[in-house]
């Protein structure tokens, strides 16, 4: 398996189309894959930044459950399988050219998202005072 599987999305149209149709056709990259930002549906939060290739976009659109691609171990993740916090989608958005998603949705379990074990992925400002940014942990 690879992140460029079989697309079953319509190509992208014209301009007008990809920024006002109502029809997805996601742009995915040449690599196959289309970022996509995850929130909190309660509370806004961002909680992770994924990929998506074709099949983990539409087994998310088929179950309501979010499916991403793990360009590390490259293969497809259902978040929350080992972990019991299972991204229930909620909202799916698309930006205005189709090359990015975003995904409100409700975490079950604990409601940790990332794999330190915290919340949020984004646990850490960088600060910028000084002579060299830092990391602080907030």
């Amino acid at each position: 398996m690879s992140a460029t599987s079989s697309n079953s999305f319509p190509a992208p149209g014209s301009k007008a189309e990809l920024e006002e149709g109502t029809v997805l056709s996601p742009r995915f990259g040449a690599d196959g894959l289309i970022t996509c930002v995850t929130t909190d549906f309660a509370t806004g939060e961002i909680l992770m930044v994924a990929h998506m290739n074709a099949e983990s976009l539409a087994r998310t659109i088929e179950t309501g459950e979010a499916w991403y691609w793990s360009r590390s171990r490259g293969e497809l993740w259902h978040k929350g399988a080992t972990s019991g916090q299972i991204q229930t989608v909620k909202e799916m958005r698309v930006d205005c050219d189709q090359d990015a998603l975003l995904l409100k949705v409700q975490v079950a379990g604990d409601g940790g998202c990332c794999h330190t074990g915290r919340r949020s992925c984004f646990y850490r400002k960088v600060e910028t005072s000084g002579s060299e940014p830092r990391l602080v942990i907030d």
